[in-house]
Parts: structure tokens; C-alpha cells; sequence
């Protein structure tokens, strides 16, 4: 049956919503699949991209003997900025035009799944990287065509890039993240394998994981897709086309992954059911808001990660950073209380598949239960206690503003209007929850 949720359309919004996924495959060893795969695309010449660290790793080995095996010519490029910037992106760009490769893989988190992207785009359609990047910051051209094959093999339990169309960066002369989004650059198979879960330091396995759980709680809270203006031409859909029947499959699969095994994954490094089950999820959170979107946290979030200046976690280089998923966790509770109103008996099934007691609960006390339950994941894990645990002040709070209006494309994807005063405010109930 039809949910209520989405029962009826707005007057000009669109009736309808698309699903488009990557071809996933999921299982210890698979890994060793690529060479096979790669040829089954008809790739030649393929691109290999990596980063230093992920290189040694010695699950890294099996992706060299399958392509090796294979027989194809592979060339390697391992310098990925762990967080991108527009200038990494176009170091990238360069190596793959060089190249004339015919086909692409990416093997680590979603900075190097990213980076190929924008590379692959480039190289097929060249030229300067801001005519794709979402606007203000970018001219926003659609991407003309098919790029080519992508195989993306993540490392991390996270960013869900390997389904999704979206390629991620800092733009370096505005300090503010930014994307370029298109189904275009969603990659052509994910070969997920949960063996590389268990090399992960804690500290990414608890920021990564909280990536995926805003994933999902942002995914299923986002203005549902009948809320939507129709696109012209309408197929155009685009990829933060709202909340639908399709994400909120993913969305509550991923919650409840999230309720059994997150702090387990993240407090026991052995425990490998545990660190399997996160893969799982992330790759399910991915396909959630590959096809809905993500909004407010998110948004706050590339403000946070981009204006950092002595903050250093463990875990990660020694050099000023809060991780994204860091960032998206340290913004989402306050997002979580004011949201709750449009949609409380949403916000209500996502704090209880999450793991929250809300037998009681009525819908009025939908937010705080959210918001409560996050910040008990947060404290469990060791995510800091708000913006100004990272260094934020309240005198950064205008900055942080400013960082987060141009996200236009994830703040139009909230269930509410998110004005300027509605981000400070967002930002000072941030800065401390606990």
C-alpha cells in the first residue's frame, strides 16, 4: 500500500521518482573478482586508484593478482588527497587524460571513489572542472553522456560512494565543500568486500559509521520526492530527488544494522561480524541517498570540515581535519530537533530503529528522541561533544554560516525552509550537547 507519506503530490511537484543503482556485488573475496569483471567490460587499459595507504594494505595484493591475471595494462595513481580539493581533483584529471585509459578502478574511501569520478568526467569530457560543480560555486552544466566504465571498490564502512553519483571536494579560493552530481558518474559495479573492514583504525570506523547513519536518518527525513518542483525535461530527475518508497527501504535496513552493530564495530576490532554488517550498511545508506539525497547535516557538515584550523584526530594525518563523518555527526542532533515537526512520525520510526525506546514516545517528542539517541551512538563511540569540542567558537558562527549557503543543493533537499537565521541557530544549539 501507498504510504501516507507520500499520498498525494504538491500542486506542481512531480509524481513520480526514479531508482538507479549500481550493479552491487558483496561478499569476503571478492576482491578478487576485479580482473574478471573488468575484462567482462570489454577495459583494456585500465586506471588504478588508490592511495599510499591503502596500496600496502595486504587485501590490496588480491586486486593486483586478479588484474595481472587478467592480463590487462594497468597503470597507478595513489596520490588522493584524503580530503579533495579542486586542485587534487585536477592533479587527478591530468594523470587520466595522460593515460587514455578505457576503463577505471578505484579501490579506498570515498575520497579516492570521488577522485576517480571527476577524473573519469574530465578525461572523457575535457575541460576546466568548475563547468560541472554544483552552482553557486560552479557553472552546474549537466554532464553531457556515459563516462567511462568505473568498478569501485570501497575501503572504508562509510560514504557509499561506490553507488552513488556523486564526486565530492573542497573548493580551495571559497574554503567551502562542494560536488558535481549526475547519475553519469555513479559507477558502472561496486565490488564491496568486507574483509577490508577489519584493517580500519577505530577512529575512521566511528567516523565513517556515523556518515552512514546520517545517510540514513537525513535520506528518510528529506522533503519527500511529491514535494519536489517536476524537472524539465522531467526525466531529468535529479539525484536528491527527496525521500521515496525506493530510499526508505535502504534507510530502515541501514538503522537497523545500525542499532546492532555500530558501537560493537567500533569499540572491538575483532569482532568481525560486526565490522561486516557496517560494510553492509554503508553500502545500503548509499543506495538510500543516492536515490533521495541527504540535506541539513550534511550541508552544515562542509562548513565544519572546511573551516578547521588546529583540530587533529586520532587515527587520521597529522594535519588540521575533522573527518566528514565527524562533521556531519557533530551538526546532526540540532538539525534532528527542528526538523522532527514536519514529519514526527518519521523522525519517531528513526530514533526507534535506531535503538531508542520509544514505546511511549508520542510524535511531539519525536525530535528530542531522535537527537537523544544520536548523541548516546556519539558518546559511545567518541565523537567530540559538539562544534566547539573541534574548535568552534560562538564568534565563528556567522563564517560557518556563510560556508553552508552555498550548499543550495542539499539545503533545498530539507523538509523545511533553512534561512540564514535558521543556520546560526542550528549552529549555536551545535556547539555543545552534553
Amino acid at each position: 500500500m501507498w504510504c501516507r507519506h507520500y499520498e498525494t503530490a504538491a500542486a506542481g511537484c512531480d509524481a513520480g521518482f526514479t531508482v538507479d543503482a549500481s550493479r552491487v556485488t558483496f561478499g569476503r573475496g571478492v576482491l578478487a573478482e576485479v580482473g574478471e569483471r573488468a575484462r567482462a567490460l570489454r577495459i583494456q587499459r585500465l586506471a588504478v586508484f588508490t592511495d599510499a595507504r591503502i596500496r600496502a594494505q595486504p587485501w590490496f595484493a588480491d586486486v593486483t593478482r586478479s588484474l595481472r591475471a587478467a592480463g590487462l595494462d594497468t597503470a597507478v595513481f595513489d596520490a588522493v588527497a584524503v580530503e579533495p580539493t579542486d586542485a587534487s581533483f585536477e592533479d587527478a584529471a591530468r594523470f587520466a587524460a595522460a593515460g587514455r585509459f578505457e576503463g577505471y578502478l578505484s579501490v579506498g574511501g570515498g575520497s579516492v571513489m570521488d577522485t576517480c569520478k571527476a577524473a573519469n568526467l574530465i578525461a572523457t569530457y575535457p575541460t576546466a572542472l568548475r563547468t560541472y560543480v554544483n552552482a553557486p560555486v560552479g557553472d552546474a552544466r549537466p554532464v553531457p553522456g556515459p563516462i567511462a566504465p568505473h568498478i569501485a571498490c570501497p575501503t572504508t564502512s562509510g560514504t557509499g560512494s561506490e553507488v552513488t553519483g556523486f564526486a565530492i571536494c573542497s573548493w580551495s579560493a571559497l574554503h567551502a565543500k562542494t560536488a558535481i552530481a549526475s547519475p553519469h558518474l555513479r559507477p558502472t559495479e561496486a565490488l564491496v568486500d568486507p574483509r577490508v573492514a577489519m584493517t580500519q583504525p577505530r577512529e575512521v570506523v566511528a567516523a565513517s559509521g556515523m556518515d552512514v547513519l546520517c545517510h540514513a536518518v537525513e535520506s528518510y527525513t528529506a522533503r519527500p520526492f511529491s514535494h519536489r518542483s517536476v524537472a524539465t525535461p522531467v526525466i531529468a530527475r535529479p539525484l536528491s530527488q527527496g525521500a521515496n518508497p525506493w530510499s526508505d527501504v535502504g534507510c530502515r535496513e541501514a538503522l537497523r544494522l545500525l542499532a546492532a552493530y555500530f558501537v560493537r564495530a567500533v569499540v572491538d576490532a575483532d569482532d568481525t561480524e560486526a565490522r561486516e554488517q557496517m560494510m553492509w550498511a554503508a553500502t545500503l545508506a548509499g543506495i538510500a541517498f543516492g536515490n533521495a539525497g541527504v540535506h541539513v547535516p550534511h550541508a552544515m557538515a562542509y562548513a565544519i570540515g572546511g573551516g578547521v584550523r588546529t583540530f587533529r584526530p586520532a587515527g587520521y594525518p597529522d594535519a588540521p581535519l575533522v573527518p566528514h563523518g565527524m562533521a556531519v555527526a557533530l551538526a546532526a542532533p540540532a538539525v534532528f530537533r527542528h526538523t522532527a515537526s514536519t514529519a514526527p512520525a518519521r523522525h519517531l520510526e528513526a530514533a526507534a530503529l535506531l535503538g531508542a525506546d520509544a514505546r511511549d514516545a508520542t510524535t511531539a517528542e519525536s525530535g528530542e528522541l531522535l537527537a537523544g539517541r544520536v548523541i548516546e551512538v556519539m558518546r559511545a563511540i567518541g565523537t567530540p561533544n559538539g562544534i566547539s569540542a573541534v574548535g568552534y567558537e560562538a564568534t565563528d558562527i556567522p563564517s560557518l554560516v556563510d560556508g553552508v549557503v552555498p550548499q543550495q543543493r542539499l539545503l533545498g533537499n530539507a523538509p523545511c525552509e533553512i534561512t540564514k537565521s535558521t543556520l546560526a541557530h542550528l549552529f549555536e544549539r551545535a556547539q555543545r550537547y552534553w
